[in-house]
């Protein structure tokens, strides 16, 4: 004898309508997720450059001026590398990386120094980076060096030119070579910006001829297209921008201000669209060294910066050209309106 159940079931409609509904909960769910983390992404970055701000006025007051990033003399021929560390090596001190600061040898070349060149810094690195990871290879430690995410603001176009004839630098807030004071930034400190963020990994587009030379200046371009028009070397898919954090070398540790934040620059290699950075010749060859190192960041609407008087922004991808170089420039006397 079979005993009929009067326990109550979903029908298949029922069902289906339950599901929708769940669907309809998670696909308003994932978005909001999404903007918390970012949020909570951006303000870590954020924090990440103010503890550097911290770092560079603390060397600063310790050492009566900024860090070079890297040094080179004339040779008479060539260029001589007199130290190639990067002005975020010399202020690992002041973000509480000493022990890894003890153990550089600042007189030898960081390529021969794996044991530092390798390491993570977790200061260096946005949360929002897609590619924090290490980069070359090394038998002992695996990767040979790691990225950063926070570079210093090497000017707007020339950063080390007329090499034979003085050595000029750029009109940033950083160059080789020399140590700016408080008194050099007559645009004030508020108004000029230290560091900015930019992307690991990034295409690196370079010029043909290593030794070229504009004894006139070259003037600074004014669209993607002219700066790349510049950069007739076969694009090598193996270079990179911004993949070691040791090296005081513009396109590894500096930005430029030709173009406004997340201005894609635009490239195609083998059929493969690029968004790149331009440097036409290195600081430690004899040609000069023009740049269009953009800054660059995943996070919406701009990229976080860090201003000389120590103050963190979000600078928008859509300030103006004239503003965001005015920020770029040390003494340059312009007015921002913005």
């Amino acid at each position: 004898m079979s005993v009929r159940s009067n326990r109550p079931g979903f029908t298949l409609i029922e069902l289906l309508v339950v599901i929708a509904i769940i669907a309809v909960l998670v696909g308003l769910l994932v978005p909001a997720v999404q903007k918390v983390r970012e949020a909570a992404n951006r303000m870590s970055c954020s924090n990440n450059l103010k503890q550097l701000g911290l770092a560079l006025h603390g060397f600063m007051d310790t050492n009566n001026g900024l860090p070079a990033n890297g040094n080179y003399t004339w040779n008479g021929s060539g260029i001589t590398t007199t130290n190639a560390w990067s002005a975020m090596a010399r202020i690992l001190p002041f973000i509480e990386q000493e022990n890894l600061f003890k153990g550089i040898d600042f007189q030898t070349g960081y390529s021969l120094q794996p044991g530092i060149s390798s390491k993570r810094v977790a200061t260096f690195m946005c949360p929002s980076e897609t590619q924090d990871r290490g980069y070359g290879t090394d038998p002992v430690y695996g990767n040979k060096y790691w990225p950063t995410n926070y570079v210093v603001n090497s000017g707007t176009w020339g950063v080390l030119t007329r090499k034979s004839a003085g050595m000029v630098t750029g009109d940033g807030a950083f160059s080789p070579n020399r140590s700016f004071r408080p008194g050099d930034f007559t645009d004030g400190m508020s108004n000029t910006i230290a560091c900015a963020e930019v992307k690991a990994h990034n295409s690196r587009l370079s010029g043909a001829n290593i030794s070229a030379t504009y004894p006139a200046g070259l003037p600074v371009p004014q669209t993607p297209a002219q700066a790349t028009s510049l950069a007739l070397a076969p694009h090598n898919p193996a270079q990179f921008t911004h993949v070691e954090w040791v090296d005081g070398k513009v396109h590894e540790t500096g930005f430029t201000t030709v173009f406004t934040p997340n201005t894609k620059v635009a490239w195609t290699s083998n059929g493969t669209a690029l968004d790149v950075d331009i440097i036409l010749a290195t600081e430690s060859s004899p040609g000069d060294t023009y740049a269009a190192i953009t800054a660059r960041s995943y996070h919406p609407s701009g990229v976080n910066g860090l201003m000389m008087d120590g103050s963190v922004r979000l600078v928008s991808s859509n300030i103006s050209l004239a503003n965001w170089r005015a920020l770029g420039t040390r003494s340059g006397g312009e007015v921002i309106n913005d």
